[in-house]
């Protein structure tokens, strides 16, 4: 352990000495290559009044509701968008709808949209709109990454699988001003789903299936408190205030610069000189300095950093689970929390988060445990399950390759990874870094050689949100999981879930926990935190805990 923790030490510095040196090249992605030097990202057009200036970081590959599926994309679609409820941390609340009522049984939800509800346009908020937009989402041809996002809806299901139109899903806009929801059985959380921007309206005289609509400035329309008037690939863009707005008179921006900067270091210079006002991204090794000095914000966040191993892979060895087990109990995690990544994070023994409960209150990851992992490697029985396995010292299985996105604590996580691996395994490990957006589909397709870097933060607060991603979808893995799992026993068990309440739900949850778990096409690593550097002049703004940003009640002060 000694001869890791060292080496470990030689990476951080290493690290450190690259980012101080590293150039801006291309449109990188998360944060290993700018794609908009200090300096840059100024819009098209004088900006009047208030603006302030955030740090996007990677260019969203869509900004499209029913498409988007990446959290850089939900933070700007939740600022330009707004759906029939909002949660600011005290639970749902009305926003578009302004009030609603549910049935007896808990299956018929009907809401009415709020008479001064209007598009960006003027044009009013319509009940057909959410109807629209959630049967768009769900049919197929659209190819949603987030179609079952709707599985409470009556027929949704079958609607993805293309047993059903898209017709029959279980909403109906019963006038102009009134939305009739029928669910396909209870749900506990569903004025927590209603929330996410998956969920908000769309115009179907706007939208075009490629959802290039989204990002074009003189076609985009949205119903929240800022919408879309500029648009620079990998430079900026800009939100300014919807007038119409129905909450308009609580916003208080005229603007929002959103650049693109994806270097770690050209981040931190940028907001040091004012260019930019708040990021949730800085350099991992400026990291412990920033929140020694008060500068650097620490946020709860219920989120997990993990790998994913291809179920479809071409190595031989990882189609065995004494191999899978092996490759993660070899990891430090601890190692990697205090001497990686050193803000905060903690080391994942479980894939579910800590700060979600149960039915009884229970945190749930204390309750389902820690399985077979530890804070610390495990090298001597991951030693003990390789050579059970036929692979002692990890002879025979070849180079493995772990994919990630192009980022300084990725490649930094990814480094810890391999030497670990090589020290307590023996495995030969070849590191293999894609600008975002390639990434993104590289892995979500599986046509990556062994592993993966992947990350989850949950898009409401309940367990379903980490496990859901990891059922078939319309009969084939969904590309979200990153990892094309499919295991008949899990979806039988959210489909349990689904259909349940109370007690029963959460046993099926714990029990698709443990089953994700002993199949070993997950590598937890560590349970992440937020952290932002902020201007003190930027204030109102509000990071919910599942990483969503909201500026629509936030100023500028002199």
């Amino acid at each position: 352990m000694k001869r890791i923790g060292s080496l470990l030490l030689a990476l951080v510095l290493c690290v450190s000495m690259a980012a101080c040196g590293r150039k801006e090249e291309g449109n990188g992605s998360s944060s290993g290559a700018s794609s908009a030097p200090s300096g840059s990202g100024a819009p098209s057009q004088k900006l009047e009044g208030t603006v302030a200036k955030i740090n996007l970081g990677a260019d969203p590959k869509t900004l499209d509701p029913s498409l988007n599926s990446a959290s850089d994309g939900n933070n700007v679609i939740t600022n330009t968008f707004e759906g029939l409820l909002r949660d600011f941390g005290n639970g749902p609340e009305p926003a578009t709808a302004e009030h609603y009522a549910v049935s007896d049984d808990g299956l018929t939800w009907t809401f009415t949209l709020r008479e001064g509800a209007k598009w960006s346009d003027g044009q009013p908020v319509r009940a057909q709109d959410y109807v629209f937009s959630w049967r768009r989402t769900v049919d197929p041809k659209t190819a949603s990454e987030y179609a079952y996002f709707l599985y409470p809806i009556q027929n949704a299901q079958e609607i993805t699988k293309g047993e059903k139109p898209a017709e029959e899903l279980g909403v109906r806009a019963l006038d102009e001003r009134t939305l009739e929801v029928t669910l396909a059985g209870p749900c506990d959380y569903f004025e927590e789903l209603v929330c996410f921007p998956t969920l908000a309206p769309e115009r179907e005289d706007v939208v075009d299936e490629s959802g290039l609509w989204a990002k074009d400035p003189k076609k985009a329309v949205s119903n929240g408190p800022f919408y879309l008037t500029d648009y620079k690939l990998g430079s900026h863009l800009v939100l300014s205030k919807n007038p119409y707005y129905w909450d308009a008179e609580n916003t208080k921006l005229d603007h929002v610069l959103c650049r693109m900067i994806v270097d770690a270091s050209t981040i931190l210079t940028s907001f040091k000189a004012g260019e930019i006002q708040w990021t949730d991204k800085a350099p991992t090794e400026e990291i412990p300095g920033l929140i020694a000095s008060g500068e650097l914000e620490v946020l709860p966040y219920i989120s997990t950093y993990f790998y994913v191993i291809n179920q479809n892979t071409p190595v031989e060895a990882l189609k065995d689970v004494r191999v899978r087990k092996a490759i993660s109990m070899a990891i430090d995690r601890q190692a990697i929390c205090d001497m990686v990544t050193r803000g905060g994070q903690t080391p994942a023994m479980g894939y579910i988060p800590p700060g979600l409960t149960d039915d009884q209150g229970r945190d749930f990851r204390e309750t389902a445990g820690d399985y077979y992992l530890a804070p610390t490697a495990q090298a001597a029985q991951a030693q003990a399950l390789l050579a059970e396995a036929g692979y002692p010292n990890g002879e025979g299985i070849g180079t493995l390759e772990i994919l990630y996105n192009t980022d300084d604590k990725h490649k930094a996580i990814a480094e810890a990874v391999q030497e670990m691996l090589k020290q307590n395994l023996g495995l030969s490990v070849k590191l293999v870094n894609q600008e975002w957006a390639v990434f993104q589909d590289t892995r979500n397709s599986g046509n990556y050689q062994a592993l993966a870097r992947h990350g989850w933060t949950g898009d409401y607060r309940d367990p379903q949100t980490f496990l859901d991603m990891f059922m078939t979808v319309g009969g084939a893995p969904n590309p979200q999981s990153g990892n094309m799992y499919q295991n008949e026993a899990f979806d039988a068990l959210m489909e349990k879930a689904l259909a349940s309440t109370g007690a029963e739900r959460y046993d099926a949850f714990y029990q698709a926990e443990e089953l994700l778990m002993e199949d070993g096409y997950i590598i937890p690593i560590q349970y992440n935190v937020q952290t932002v550097l902020s201007s003190p002049k930027l204030t109102g703004w509000y990071l919910s805990s599942i990483g969503k940003l909201y500026l629509g009640r936030a100023q500028l002060e002199e």
